[in-house]
């Protein structure tokens, strides 16, 4: 290729990207989902600037907080999908944000702040990668024992010996 050429992009950017790239917001589009969603990936040093800025853009409600193992040795990735509601709107406008951490180091930004309904969603991302939610008010397990080991859908957890209790039928 000559240096005179510009690479295209591999994926087109949507709507809200190109608003995010328009306003200085650091983050790489990775196109849309099979439902047609945008997807958006951020370094989790920019997330709560860009949560802010998509909240300013009319991104009111975070419909759902995940977060899943990329494999072993690989990413953990935190999910955030965000829907605009607006009155008179037949089909409301959707993205995902994506954080990529790396395992030994997962430590991500709490949008608690921004949307509340990150509250319990958070705690169960955390409890069952050990994503580390930073600035969260109340970051403890909520579905494993507080007393568990490790990080039961981590894709390099080892399952600990359980023995069942059976019923004596």
């Amino acid at each position: 290729m000559a240096n005179s050429e510009v690479e295209a992009p591999l994926v087109e950017a949507g709507k809200v990207s190109q608003w995010l790239s328009e306003n200085g917001f650091d983050h790489q589009s990775l196109g849309p989902n099979a439902m047609g969603v945008e997807i958006i990936k951020v370094d989790r040093d920019y997330l709560i600037p860009l949560a802010t800025a998509l909240y300013a853009y009319g991104f009111n409600c975070l419909r759902c907080q995940c977060a899943y193992d990329a494999g072993p040795g690989d990413a953990l990735v935190s999910v955030y999908h965000l829907v605009k509601i607006d009155d008179d709107v037949e089909q409301p406008q959707e993205i995902c944000v994506k954080v990529f951490v790396p395992r030994d180091d997962p430590k991500v930004p709490s949008v608690y702040w921004i949307w509340k309904a990150a509250d319990f969603q958070e705690r169960e991302s955390y409890d069952m990668y050990g994503i580390v939610y930073e600035g969260h008010p109340n970051l403890k397990r909520i579905l494993m024992p507080e007393d568990w080991v490790g990080w039961p859908l981590r894709k390099d957890y080892i399952s600990p010996d359980f023995h069942e209790l059976q019923d004596a039928y």
